[in-house]
């Protein structure tokens, strides 16, 4: 049977069986309260802007998410006073860099027609997979560059479904792929740990020819310790799915609890999955946009009708968002 080649990202799973977030300790409730109060008040302000513009904006409240607020406690080992102040730096950061006007789908297209970025699938914990091919590299180093990677994150976010905060990264090496410069890694990295905690669930890095080994020692100084430890190399694909290691590949049993990716969520180019992804940018990339924004648009009328505050649980916007999307699957198809 001949495969048939697919062109467009894989929708978001169900996740049927995600669990919602767990009780707080009495002291990290506590904790939590404080964080939540301080963002929460009538007249709060974003300090360091402009007093006409500092009060929160529908988007950033929406951001300001239970889980949001949580990972960045996690982050400062539970120290409110510098989540806060991390937390209001992020929040300056997220409007100097223009996540809400200036990176948009048509500022980063350019970045985008080699398909040297791409999501697709999803791994065996919900983890939307964000693929990146530095040999597809068509542009020279600039801002627009960085801003491109942030916009995908962003979207990798969109496409996480309940109880998934974090996305699985797959860089392959591929076909005499070139690195960024120590300063653009850098500067990704910096925002990556700094506005971004415990996004990171996995980076797998498939295909790591021994001299770019040195590149990699090179920016290890510049990766926190937690980070290092979610970083695979090169990987053990065979056909029950994409392991860690040959040892975890070789575990016996179709259930194998180590497995990474399923088959059918993994492109076949380079990563030996079942799909047959192939980048076709004047398709891919209006789905991608298309289905990312009715997504966010969902998730956002989700959270409107929840109460639109600041502290609501993602998982409930989510999970709202699931089981409307079903909903209407049903109503269009009584069959399902």
């Amino acid at each position: 049977m001949t495969a048939v080649s697919i062109h467009v990202p894989l929708p978001v799973p169900d996740h049927s069986d995600a669990h919602s977030p767990p009780v707080l300790l009495e002291k990290e409730q506590t904790l939590y309260d404080r964080v939540l109060d301080h963002f929460s008040g009538a007249d709060y302000i974003i300090p360091g802007i402009n007093e006409d513009k500092a009060a929160l904006m529908v988007d950033e409240k929406f951001w300001l998410s239970y889980e949001c607020l949580l990972r960045y406690l996690r982050a400062t080992k539970w120290n409110a006073n510098e989540a806060i102040e991390r937390l209001e730096g992020t929040l300056k950061w997220r409007r100097e860099f223009g996540i809400y006007d200036k990176v948009t789908p048509e500022h980063v297209e350019p970045e985008a027609t080699t398909g040297k970025e791409f999501l697709f699938g999803y791994d065996t914990q919900g983890r939307p997979a964000l693929y990146m091919c530095p040999s597809k590299q068509n542009t020279e180093e600039s801002p627009r560059q960085i801003h491109y990677t942030v916009w995908m994150l962003e979207r990798a976010i969109d496409l996480m479904g309940p109880g998934v905060e974090t996305l699985a990264l797959m860089i392959d090496y591929a076909d005499k792929a070139k690195n960024p410069s120590i300063g653009t890694a850098r500067t990704v990295l910096h925002i990556l740990q700094t506005h971004y905690p415990e996004r990171l669930g996995l980076a797998l890095i498939a295909h790591l020819p021994w001299l770019l080994h040195a590149f990699y020692k090179l920016i290890t100084p510049f990766i926190d310790p937690l980070t290092r430890l979610k970083m695979v190399f090169n990987p053990v694909s065979n056909e029950n799915g994409l392991f860690r290691t040959a040892t975890d590949a070789e575990a016996p049993g179709t259930d194998n609890a180590s497995r990474v990716f399923e088959l059918d969520q993994l492109v076949k180019d380079s990563w030996n999955g079942s799909q047959l992804f192939i980048y076709s940018h004047a398709v891919y990339w209006e789905a991608l946009v298309k289905l990312c924004e009715e997504r966010r648009t969902n998730m956002v009328a989700a959270w409107h009708r929840i109460g639109g505050k600041v502290g609501t649980k993602e998982w409930d916007v989510k999970v709202a968002t699931r089981d409307e999307r079903r909903e209407k699957a049903l109503a269009e198809n009584p069959q399902l």
